[in-house]
């Protein structure tokens, strides 16, 4: 399970040292108004990690704060969040983990108040061509998170990919096909049910 849970963490393909420069206002509000102007999101998720896992399935956003992400099997995971914490499901352990939003780097795209201002949220690296876009995003007064790599492509605007270095130093990238924005969301997939068949063991994050 802290496998999956630190991958899931994630909640995410160039290297780091292909990034360089540095965005112009322009593209820094083109990072911010896309992020922040998303209401809804779908797609399907491919998830990998460079010690060789990798896992598949749906993800669901609505703003703010609001994501679903059910894995395909053999991954026995569901992740919920509703706006105030979030669950981690393993269904074959039968055990549930709460995890806190401050605790994850990705849950900045879940925001719809995003500001880049160099103080909370600063892009350390970045890279631009005439396709994609990639922005490495990091919190200063947070040194405890990982940055954040987003890879955007640029005809039309959309976010493609996201990628983090978790705390045992995997690299989790996660990659999203066949979106589609803006579309009415069911809000029962943003709120975690039990199975009453098995009752569930709840395990606080540490």
């Amino acid at each position: 399970m802290k496998k999956l849970l630190s991958l899931a963490l994630g909640l995410i393909s160039l290297s780091w040292n292909a990034l360089a420069a540095a965005p112009t206002a322009a593209e820094t509000k083109q990072i911010e108004d896309y992020l922040n102007n998303i209401k809804t999101l779908s797609a399907t998720f491919v998830q990998t990690a460079s010690n060789g896992g990798s896992a598949e399935g749906k993800i669901y956003i609505a703003k703010p704060n609001k994501i679903r992400m059910e894995y395909n099997d053999p991954t026995s995971v569901l992740i919920v969040g509703d706006g105030s914490f979030i669950v981690y499901n393993d269904k074959e352990l039968d055990q549930v983990t709460h995890i806190d939003y401050d605790d994850i780097p990705a849950t900045l795209i879940l925001a719809n108040d995003l500001k880049i201002d160099g103080k909370n949220l600063k892009i350390s690296d970045f890279y631009s061509d005439s396709g994609i876009m990639v922005a490495t995003l990091e919190y200063p007064k947070k040194p405890d998170i990982s940055p954040i790599t987003l890879t955007f492509e640029k005809d039309p605007f959309e976010l493609k990919q996201w990628k983090i270095v978790d705390p045992q130093s995997v690299e989790v990238t996660v990659s999203i096909y066949n979106t589609l924005k803006d579309q009415s969301l069911n809000g029962d997939l943003f709120k975690f049910k039990k199975d009453k068949k098995s009752p569930l063991n709840y395990k606080n994050k540490k």
